[in-house]
């Protein structure tokens, strides 16, 4: 009886074993088979899918590559270029930035063809107005004296040429007067003497009348005092031109010294505006060359003149230099001290290759133009540019008369292609971690919990064992966690 339980112990163990090992079995081909499906495929697309590097491109999207790893002036990785990522390879164009269609719509891209066309800017300057010095004429006697009577006692007060200013007497102006009628007697006295005394006393009568001449005397003040020989008391100063009354120091009785300056007399009606012209603008202002200008007095108003001189000094404070327009005044609508806004005009003398100047990104050190090579394909090219006007700007070299530049939106394509570029020197540096990355990834993880138990029956028709154990603290824990 006891070698019967025994043996059939025995085959229960066996049968338990082979239960545990057939399970075991299924357990781990499932889990390889998993492992083949989910890893197997990826790794042999992975292994087929690895392109071949070409070359690495500049970050910034610039016509400059290298065939081994390198960073730019910036510190940015240079990007690498993989087989089958550079379409236009083959035909010159690494450096090429692709966008989408949609995008470029999103983004609002507009081109342009570069055409030759003659350039031509408008040179803009403030300016101010200011009386023509040549029109400017102050009243001073050249003699000592009183103010006897003023015509003329207000400043500001307009005058014609000729009209009678203030009146004065001078004691050295009547001695001289006096000097004259005496002088001009002894001439008509001494008519039958001889020759030699009638000379001098010719002599001495036109002394005394080039005297009263020098004293701005009018030709009809001396021509009255050669008729009448009688010396006048006061004598009558009259407005040398036809004008305004700028300034006026004369008063009613007042004492002035020789060259004092009593009156002056502005003529308005020329007048020139000092426009300022900023340094890097004076090469295209040309003398003769027209002027428009426009004061905010008269608004809609445009005043016309021309350039007559531009100043050999520079102001070191504004870097500007000085520019004279000279312009007719009718009306006298443009008044001494106001603002003026001035444009001149200046065109260039041969028609050249030109772009918008919109279409040029200016680093600082380079100049770099956009060129739709076709749909949804640009091409960063590096320009030399020269003469420029209000809206486009000369392209000497770079460009081709015809091609499409970017003018709208290029500086976004430029940040676009900036944000490849570092997302791309991300990836780049990321690359041994992301190579690693799977290996752990593949590695079986241990699923399981262990414990102690006796078997309490087996079941095998319905293929089931029934085990009695205690508490497995791993499941607790995993219980716990969860």
């Amino acid at each position: 009886m006891k070698t019967s339980n025994i043996i059939l112990s025995l085959l229960v163990l066996a049968g338990v074993g082979a239960g545990s090992y057939w399970l075991g079995g299924r357990a781990h081909q499932t889990s390889g088979d998993a492992t083949v499906a989910a890893g197997g495929p990826a790794a042999a697309a992975s292994a087929a899918k690895k392109p071949k590097l070409l070359y690495y491109r500049n970050p910034m999207g610039l016509p400059d590559t290298s065939p081994t790893p390198k960073k730019d002036q910036m510190g940015m990785d240079y990007i690498p270029v993989y087989e089958g990522e550079d379409e236009g390879a083959d035909k010159g164009g690494k450096n090429q930035i692709r966008i989408s269609t949609e995008k470029i719509q999103k983004l609002g891209v507009r081109t342009e063809a570069a055409t030759v066309r003659t350039l031509g800017k408008t040179v803009r300057a403030a300016g101010r107005v200011e009386p023509d010095e040549r029109r400017v004429f102050a009243i001073a006697p050249k003699f000592e004296g009183y103010v006897e009577r003023l015509h003329v006692n207000v400043t500001g007060q307009p005058v014609g040429r000729g009209q009678p200013l203030f009146e004065v007497y001078s004691p050295e102006l009547v001695s001289a007067q006096r000097e004259y009628a005496i002088a001009a007697q002894g001439v008509r006295a001494m008519e039958g003497a001889g020759g030699e005394a009638q000379s001098g006393m010719k002599q001495l009568a036109e002394s005394s009348l080039a005297r009263l001449r020098n004293w701005d005397l009018s030709p009809e003040q001396v021509d009255a005092l050669v008729k009448s020989g009688e010396a006048k008391r006061t004598i009558t100063f009259r407005s040398p031109a036809s004008g305004i009354v700028t300034e006026k120091k004369a008063l009613q009785g007042m004492r002035f010294m020789p060259g004092e300056m009593l009156y002056q007399v502005t003529d308005l009606s020329s007048v020139w505006v000092i426009a300022d012209v900023f340094e890097q603008d004076i090469a295209l202002v040309k003398k003769g060359a027209k002027a428009n200008l426009s004061i905010n007095a008269y608004p809609g108003k445009t005043f016309e003149g021309r350039i007559t001189y531009v100043y050999p000094t520079l102001k070191a404070e504004t870097r500007t230099i000085p520019v004279r327009i000279e312009l007719a005044n009718p009306g006298q609508l443009l008044k001494p001290a106001m603002f003026a806004q001035v444009e001149m005009q200046s065109g260039a003398k041969a028609a050249v290759l030109t772009v918008p100047d919109s279409a040029v990104l200016d680093s600082g050190t380079r100049r770099i133009v956009l060129v739709q090579v076709k749909e949804g394909r640009f091409e960063p090219r590096e320009v030399k540019t020269g003469a420029s006007s209000d809206n486009y700007i000369e392209v000497r070299e770079g460009v081709n008369e015809g091609e499409q530049v970017v003018v709208a939106a290029n500086f976004l394509i430029d940040a676009e292609s900036n944000l490849k570029a570092a997302i791309g020197g991300m990836a780049a540096a990321g690359t041994p971690a992301a190579t690693t990355a799977p290996a752990a990834a593949a590695a079986p993880a241990k699923v399981g919990h262990k414990g102690q138990g006796t078997v309490d029956g087996m079941d095998a028709k319905a293929g089931t064992v029934s085990l009695n154990h205690g508490a497995i603290a791993s499941v607790i824990t995993s219980i716990a966690r969860k």
